[in-house]
């Protein structure tokens, strides 16, 4: 929670002038016990038979004006001390959303996966909502609440000494209940967060796979999945909710006990001449008034003790380090491959079986590079470490002679590189828009240039032009268009390594023959991942994976001769086919 601190400091002053304002409002709430003694003791005088004869009406309506002056007086402080506050408060949780939102898209994919998308969204939503609330009223009502509580001890001091053991009781008594709440709820909230986290995870996993639950009639099971977290979810809130709602009876009746106790004895004074009616009253007053301001603070560590625990799960994230190894004081090598793997290995968790094991392979610019093999055979694994998404955990991945984890060739990957991943992700907004992200000063040539060569330009004209709307994730488009879509926007930045990861599993031959054309004639290196043996068949260098090793490299003819494997993909798809097994 400290490192959060540090955004308050550009609110510094708000954070003073807010309860600065509101001690000043109790300062004048504190005052009107006083005043109302005064008009029992002096406007209304002794009674007699039950009436008040000597009564000073003119003193009463004084008291009665002073009394309108301090409300309005008391509201307009306020108002200036809830501006203050929530000023402060937005203020200090877009700064931290901000830094949050940094630090999510400065983690490595690794990282990513190790926490959860779902656990991140909750933490950038729910709890920095609920930080900020926390924040909120702890500006309005930390320093009010105990300063009125002790303040209206003090002031039943002056009014009558002996009263002071009476709310001494009271205080501390319910400020062991309090704190022995706010103990005790503190680590279960943080339980229930991890449980909305749960819940959170369900709910996105039914959204984005809908179509699939339903194509295999799974929604019963899902929906049996969701209630038991729910479940699960709900009776941990329900819990501590139990116990924190603990507060407000227990507060109630400690201070009415004291308000009996007080009235008791004060009457007895009364009876006895030692204390008038009006101190009495006063006295009454200020405990009603340390009732009110006890249960605000109750209510106020039971939101600060949710607060609390939200903030340091979102700390945990921003003190979270990125797990990507960047090196420093690399020197360019002269010469050799454009593309190099020396003995590389990746294990995407400790102790866990290697993703890829001892892959050598070197590639020349300009060369187009086939990835062929199995499911799970580690062929996205290895383009990731192209771009440098994961580090390698042996070996060596270079770029132009220059290792990618040197420090000084990371803006050239991001910018010289583009990539098509698996899944085509389109952002809601404009195709335009979309497109840009590959270039951002590109011209409208160039955009209608790399639709072009993407097979797009057709149903893009069809659809009403670059400024056509793109529903979120691209659902108006079918997923051959938002493949080519999601070409074009990597060939708008006319990239020096191209990474095709997949991306033409949803297009008919033609059309991806007409696709692998175009980007041949480009003469950018390429890297064209699939299990299509036709989609890789002309690359000038086939390398083919087989549970994260490599088992055969050459073209097409020297593997249909040398590499089994290749022979076994090739068949697969190919076994019926006279023509294509003329031509090996």
């Amino acid at each position: 929670m400290k490192k959060l601190l540090t955004y308050f400091k550009p609110y510094k002053w708000q954070s003073l002038l807010g309860p600065l304002f509101k001690l000043l409002e109790a300062t004048f709430e504190l005052l009107v016990p006083f005043v109302v003694g005064l008009i029992v003791d002096r406007g209304l005088g002794e009674a007699v038979n039950g009436g008040y004869p000597n009564a000073d009406f003119g003193f009463i309506a004084w008291m009665c004006g002073l009394l309108a002056v301090f409300g309005i007086v008391g509201l307009f402080f306020s108002v200036i001390a809830q501006y203050f506050a929530a000023r402060t408060a937005t203020g200090v949780s877009a700064g931290i959303r901000r830094d949050l939102f940094k630090k999510i898209q400065s983690l490595s994919y690794r990282d990513i996966d190790k926490m959860g998308e779902a656990t991140m969204l909750t933490r950038m939503t729910g709890d920095l909502d609920r930080f900020q609330s926390g924040v909120n009223l702890a500006l309005r009502l930390f320093l009010r609440s105990p300063f009125i509580v002790f303040g209206a001890m003090f002031t039943a001091f002056l009014i009558d000494p002996q009263s002071i053991g009476t709310f001494a009781l009271t205080i501390g008594v319910l400020a062991i209940v309090v704190y022995a709440v706010m103990f005790a709820c503190m680590p279960l909230y943080k339980r229930t967060q991890e449980k909305l986290d749960k819940v959170l995870l369900s709910t996105r996993e039914n959204l984005t796979g809908a179509r699939v639950l339903r194509a295999f009639c799974r929604e019963d099971r899902e929906r049996e999945a969701f209630h038991t977290r729910n479940g699960d979810l709900t009776a941990g809130r329900k819990f501590v909710g139990a116990i924190a709602a603990i507060t407000n009876p227990l507060t109630y009746v400690l201070v009415n006990g004291g308000i009996i106790l007080l009235l008791y004895t004060g009457a007895l004074r009364v009876d006895g001449g030692a204390l008038s009616q009006g101190s009495v009253i006063a006295l009454y007053n200020l405990m009603g008034q340390i009732l009110i301001e006890l249960i605000k603070l109750a209510n106020l560590i039971v939101t600060v003790t949710k607060a609390a625990a939200c903030g340091e799960r979102i700390q945990a994230v921003l003190d979270m380090q990125p797990s990507l190894e960047l090196v420093s004081g690399e020197t360019r090598e002269t010469g050799g491959a454009f593309v190099r793997f020396e003995n590389v290995s990746l294990q995407y968790n400790a102790g866990a079986e290697p993703a890829l094991e001892n892959i050598n392979l070197s590639v020349e610019r300009g060369q187009t590079v086939g990835i062929i093999g199995g499911t799970g055979s580690g062929k996205s694994s290895l383009v990731n470490l192209i771009p440098h998404f994961y580090d390698v955990s042996g070996g060596q991945v270079s770029v132009d002679g220059q290792n990618v984890q040197s420090e000084s060739l990371q803006k050239y990957l991001r910018e010289k590189i583009g990539v098509v991943p698996q899944k085509a992700v389109l952002f809601k907004g404009t195709l335009r828009e979309n497109l840009l992200w590959g270039k951002a000063e590109a011209t409208e040539d160039e955009l209608w240039e790399a639709l072009e060569k993407a097979q797009a330009a057709e149903f893009v004209r069809e659809k009403g032009g670059l400024d056509c709307p793109v529903a979120q994730g691209g659902k108006n488009f079918s997923g051959g268009q938002k493949q080519r879509l999601t070409i074009a926007r990597a060939l708008v930045r006319k990239p020096e390594i191209l990474i095709l990861d997949d991306s033409s599993s949803a297009l008919d031959y033609a059309t991806d023959a007409a696709l692998r054309k175009n980007i041949r004639a480009l003469s950018t290196t390429t890297f064209i991942v699939s299990q299509r043996a036709s989609s890789v068949r002309d690359a000038d260098k086939i390398l083919v994976l087989d549970d994260g090793k490599a088992v055969g490299e050459g073209t097409h003819g020297e593997l249909m001769r040398s590499c089994e494997v290749y022979r076994e993909i090739y068949f697969s798809q190919y076994e019926n086919d006279e023509k294509e097994g003329a031509a090996i």
